[in-house]
C-alpha cells in the first residue's frame, strides 16, 4: 500500500511516497505539508533533515526505482557521484554503458523519481555549465552550493 507525505525544505516542498518497504518516489510539489505515519516515511524525512542541515552525505533508504533498463543504469550512476562532486551528461552515459546516448541519459535524469536521494542534481554540462533541472534551475544551484559549503561533520 502506498503512503506519502510532503515536507517543507530549503527547496520548497517534496513529496516523498514509500510502497512496500521501499521509497518509491521524492518530488517537488505544490501540494501543502502531509504528516505521514509510515516509519519509512518518517526515516526518509529524518534523513532529508540531516542531509539539508549539512549532517548527512549519503542516503541510507531502500529504493524502488522503476524505469527502463538504460535508465536504471543512469540512475545508479548517479548514485555512485560522490557528494560535492559533479559529472556531465556524457560521463553519466559512458557510466551507464552508453557513451553515444548523452540525451537519453539526460532525458532519464530528467524523470528521476527520487531527487535529492538519486542526486540527478550533480550533473551538469560538459562545459561546467548549469543544465536543465526538473526542480528549476535555481534549486540544483542551492543544492550543489549547499554540497560544496558544508564542512567536514
Amino acid at each position: 500500500m502506498e503512503n506519502c507525505s510532503i515536507i517543507s525544505t530549503p527547496v520548497g516542498n517534496l513529496k516523498i511516497t514509500v510502497n512496500g518497504g521501499n521509497v518509491t518516489g521524492i518530488a517537488y510539489t505544490e501540494e501543502k505539508v502531509l504528516a505521514g505515519n509510515d516509519p519509512l516515511l518518517k526515516e526518509t524525512e529524518r534523513q532529508l533533515e540531516e542531509y539539508f542541515a549539512g549532517r548527512r552525505k549519503t542516503f541510507d533508504l531502500p529504493l524502488d526505482l522503476k524505469g527502463t533498463a538504460f535508465q536504471k543504469k543512469v540512475w545508479q550512476a548517479l548514485l555512485e557521484i560522490p557528494y560535492g562532486e559533479t559529472r556531465s551528461y556524457s560521463q553519466i552515459a559512458e557510466a551507464a554503458g552508453n557513451a553515444k546516448a548523452v540525451r537519453a541519459a539526460g532525458m532519464a535524469n530528467h524523470v528521476n523519481p527520487i531527487v535529492i536521494a538519486v542526486p540527478c542534481h550533480r550533473v551538469i554540462g560538459k562545459n561546467g555549465k548549469l543544465r536543465g533541472y526538473g526542480g528549476g534551475l535555481e534549486k540544483k544551484q542551492f543544492l550543489l552550493e549547499l554540497e560544496t559549503n558544508t564542512e567536514e561533520v
